[in-house]
């Protein structure tokens, strides 16, 4: 009896070893949520999520949705997942990754007169709006809370280019709101694209290509290995 015992001691913790990211109860749970950053690539299992998945031997479950806005006001559509806030399920999420934003601004506001939406989402000391309201929320089901940053244009006539200084300003505010709770981490891509690399990109030159989505899930997932 006590050799069956340690035998099972043994292989428990060899299991959750090798994994590096399971727990004592099994894998660890991750919801992913957002827009097409998140998305895209899904039908071939090669999104962001995906990648998280295998980085860390985890299991994920993806509500990401194209198209999806921090501010959708819509309730039908809002519900189906057009609202990243209403992308969220219940569950024992041990980590929850989110992102969101670049359609409020891209194709909410046309990256002119921005100020406005931008302080709806969130304000300048990332402490009020609906992206800090959402991640309270999120943070107080118990899991830790990962909000992903955008891919910056490599400078060779991506769509996204005027956008550049928004982009900035708005994850600016949410690194401030990363720093007022150790459970929630933001990750920058700001520096993922050299310049002149069109090779993260999909040929729209907005969304990620295979390598961009493979990188992004690799760097998400260093943070939950921590």
């Amino acid at each position: 009896m006590l050799l069956r015992l340690r035998n099972a001691i043994f292989f428990m913790c060899l299991s959750v070893g090798f994994s590096g990211a399971a727990t004592a109860d099994g894998p660890l749970q991750i919801l992913t949520m957002g827009d097409s950053m998140m998305a895209s690539h899904s039908l071939s299992k090669r999104a962001i999520p995906n990648v998280i998945g295998k980085a860390v031997n985890a299991r994920v479950v993806d509500r990401s949705v194209s198209g999806a806005r921090i501010i959708y006001n819509l309730p039908i559509t809002g519900s189906m997942g057009l609202n990243i806030a209403k992308q969220f399920r219940p569950g024992r999420w041990d980590w929850i990754v989110v992102n969101g934003g670049g359609n409020d601004l891209w194709l909410g506001c046309g990256c002119r007169s921005c100020d406005r939406k931008m302080n709806r989402m969130i304000t300048k000391t990332g402490a009020r709006g609906e992206i800090p309201n959402m991640v309270r929320k999120l943070r107080s089901t118990g899991a830790q809370v990962i909000y992903v940053g955008y891919l910056r244009s490599p400078g060779t006539g991506s769509p996204i280019e005027q956008c550049r200084d928004e982009g900035n300003e708005l994850e600016s505010r949410i690194s401030k709101l990363a720093a007022s709770d150790k459970g929630v981490h933001f990750v920058s891509l700001a520096n993922l694209v050299p310049n002149g690399d069109r090779s993260y990109h999909a040929l729209d030159m907005i969304h990620p290509s295979l390598k961009g989505s493979r990188a992004i899930g690799q760097r998400i997932g260093q943070v939950i290995k921590k």
